[in-house]
């Protein structure tokens, strides 16, 4: 799989200087980690769930979550997993086909369910790469990395974990501090089968009753946009210690009724003549997730979890490298200049100074392996406008 492989090859062609790379569910976890990009969830019970997965890989999904937790009723659990056996035993012979499958990962709901999954799973096990654990925290997560690790063991499979940061310990000034150093500890045990940390916003704001508009991001409201700080401060240092984490789920769709102007320039879409693009994002939200895409990748987040298929192509459209950043990045990590200094950029609007500019070069460079660069003439309105199905 790669992303933008849903489009034509000559396409890509005009698009990128450097193509996004191809993966497999058995690449090593530091690409997999950088190219999850936007993981779309399913509920588990949806009864044409093999057909959905392999129609959203086929426009550009490279991961899922297939969710037996809070998107299904307390009373469908066991529907759900006998829903997945099922499924998958359904992929399982498309895949054997050639039909092209994404990342597939459970959302489980107790540790208990890791071990009787895969054994149920059975030989289709092999189209799992992992799991996602709900509301973590030391003591609770725990158990379920130990499942984990057992169930890994049972399977002969590389399985990864996917925990969810949404509690309220974590949440709370108060117990944040400790609860961090708690979930550390625990990551850091399982550090090599723990491939991106999530975090559950809607969660968050539940503690306070709170729910951000469609013309507000996730860092308009405060007290969720110090968690998002916090996290990052201490799981997703640049220094080896840290881990990905992933940006909050966005939840709208449509907009009736705007308080505030839209948060899109009109001018990229008039050079790129795709000002009906620009009307279109606007009616189902696109300008607030454009915005807090792009508040992700500058507070440290990469990927973004998403709740509906449109949500996808924007992730990724802004996840590609310009070639303005390339140029940069690759200035600064050029062999020979581990001794430091400052560089003009090439494109003489800046300057590149190469130690403290490093870590993030080296972050540049991975996402420009999986998500490729795009020509110095293309922009993000380009990529939108390649990747909608016409």
């Amino acid at each position: 799989m790669r992303h933008f492989g849903h489009i034509a090859p000559e396409v890509r062609q005009r698009l990128f200087h450097q193509e996004p790379c191809e993966f497999t569910a058995d690449s090593p976890a530091r690409l997999l980690s950088a190219a999850l990009g936007a993981t779309l969830y399913s509920p588990a019970t949806r009864p044409r769930l093999a057909d959905d997965i392999v129609k959203q890989a086929a426009l550009g999904v490279v991961s899922m979550v297939l969710c037996l937790e809070d998107s299904i009723d307390d009373a469908d659990v066991a529907a759900g997993e006998e829903n997945l056996v099922r499924q998958f035993a359904d992929l399982d012979a498309r895949a054997d086909a050639g039909v092209g499958v994404p990342l597939l990962f459970i959302r489980v709901r107790t540790p208990e369910q890791i071990p009787d999954l895969v054994q149920r799973l059975g030989v289709t096990v092999r189209l799992l790469s992992g799991f996602v654990f709900p509301k973590f925290t030391e003591e609770r997560g725990i158990p379920f990395l130990e499942a984990l690790a057992s169930a890994e063991t049972f399977s002969g499979r590389r399985l990864f974990a996917m925990p969810v940061l949404e509690s309220p310990e974590l949440l709370y000034r108060e117990s944040r501090v400790e609860t961090l150093e708690g979930i550390f500890r625990a990551v850091d045990k399982y550090r090599d089968r723990v491939l991106a940390l999530r975090l559950g916003v809607t969660d968050f704001c539940s503690s306070y009753g709170l729910r951000r508009a469609p013309d507000m991001t996730a860092y308009d409201v405060h007290v969720i946009a110090s968690v998002i700080s916090d996290v990052v401060n201490m799981l997703g240092r640049a220094d080896g210690t840290g881990f990905t984490v992933t940006g909050p789920v966005w939840e709208y769709f449509r907009v009736p009724e705007r308080m505030f102007k839209p948060m899109l320039r009109t001018s990229p879409f008039l050079e790129g003549q795709a000002v009906e693009l620009r009307i279109k994002l606007i009616e189902h939200a696109m300008d607030g997730l454009l915005r807090e895409i792009s508040l992700d990748q500058a507070n440290g987040l990469m990927g973004k979890t998403c709740i509906h298929p449109s949500h996808v192509l924007p992730v990724h459209a802004l996840s590609v490298v310009s070639h303005e950043e390339f140029s940069d990045a690759a200035d600064i990590v050029r062999p020979g200049r581990d001794g430091g200094g400052v560089l003009r950029s090439a494109y003489t609007n800046k300057m590149n100074e190469v130690k403290p500019h490093r870590a993030w070069a080296e972050r540049t460079m991975l996402r420009a392996e999986v998500f490729g660069v795009a020509h110095e003439d293309v922009s993000f309105v380009d990529l939108l406008a390649a990747g909608i199905p016409g």
